[in-house]
């Protein structure tokens, strides 16, 4: 409502506790038992033996005591208090009654250099913000670091929700998005031999793995992948190996190369002099750690007992995926 000249002062109304005298003039104030600080004496009302007293020259407060200076000396048992008000500071409403701020009445403005809302601990606990549910009988805490960690960083949330089944990560600068839930493996492919590919006796051949199956982000191609991201690799292969004409396959090997060079530890060598066959499936397999202009081939190499060499035959397959 609307008020003829100044609007009414809101202030903090406190009615203390009642006091008993005695043969001094230094007392405790209390508010349900619990000691109160007023801010001053002038924000106090303070009635004795029927006479509103002057504040300081009447009457001083220190803390939560009141120390009267009365003309007689001393009080006495057979003084009054009749009451003490204390109406705080202009605006000062202190502490609200619950379901009293609404809303409407909460404004958390954040700056350049301060959150619009803090929690603070106690000295002893972490800050902690508790969502409640709708009965307000249990709810959720978001806590802060403990002060050991000297933690102090921001997280940015992304601009939408993500989609089903994503997890919020971060750039390791505290910006978050969406990924998926244990991440893509991309890029990958996995491509396969859909023809006979001639493999000359004792020479190491890049296998044909031409006949995509995937690519998930067109980074394979003339059997070659190079993924253009860095990263850690499993990549895999086999080699469909035949030996040709008349001959046994006596020595199979089967390797991966990096930028052209067979790694170490990427080679598998099978010897059957001792026990000639004349084809065979081999399998090698790795983690390579590569770099955005890295690329790796499969190779394949024969030693046939007639030395004509052999082949590689369909179903000679080469894949790989990147590790999250």
């Amino acid at each position: 409502m609307s008020y003829i000249g100044k609007t009414p002062a809101v202030g903090n109304f406190v009615k203390l506790d009642a006091i008993s005298t005695s043969s001094t003039n230094t007392y405790n104030l209390t508010v349900d038992s619990v000691a109160f600080v007023p801010e001053s004496a002038n924000h106090m009302l303070v009635s004795l033996n029927g006479v509103i007293q002057a504040p300081l020259s009447s009457f001083s407060v220190s803390g939560s005591t009141i120390t009267f200076i009365p003309a007689s000396g001393t009080l006495s048992s057979s003084d009054s208090i009749d009451f003490i008000m204390v109406y705080g500071n202009v605006l000062d409403i202190g502490i609200p009654s619950d379901a009293t701020v609404t809303n409407a009445k909460t404004n958390f403005v954040s700056t350049s250099s301060s959150a619009g809302l803090q929690i603070k601990g106690d000295g002893t606990t972490d800050g902690t913000l508790q969502l409640n549910c709708s009965q307000n009988s249990h709810g959720i805490k978001l806590k802060s670091p403990p002060h050991s960690a000297s933690a102090s960083y921001t997280l940015t949330f992304p601009n939408d929700d993500g989609s089903s089944g994503e997890a919020l990560t971060t750039n390791g600068s505290g910006v978050l998005s969406w990924a998926s839930v244990g991440g893509a493996n991309t890029p990958y492919f996995w491509g396969r031999n859909a023809s006979i590919q001639a493999v000359s006796d004792n020479t190491a051949t890049k296998l044909n793995a031409t006949t995509e199956r995937v690519d998930s982000d067109s980074k394979y191609a003339s059997s070659r992948f190079t993924p253009t991201e860095a990263g850690n690799y499993f990549i895999f292969g086999g080699g469909y190996l035949n030996s040709e004409g008349n001959g046994n396959l006596e020595i199979a090997q089967i390797m991966i190369y990096k930028n052209g060079s067979a790694i170490s530890g990427a080679f598998a060598e099978i010897n059957f002099r001792s026990n000639p066959v004349n084809q065979g499936v081999f399998q090698i397999s790795t983690i390579i750690d590569m770099d955005s202009d890295d690329y790796v081939e499969l190779y394949g190499q024969i030693e046939a007992s007639d030395g004509t060499g052999g082949v590689s035959a369909a179903g000679t397959f080469f894949g790989g995926y990147k590790l999250i």
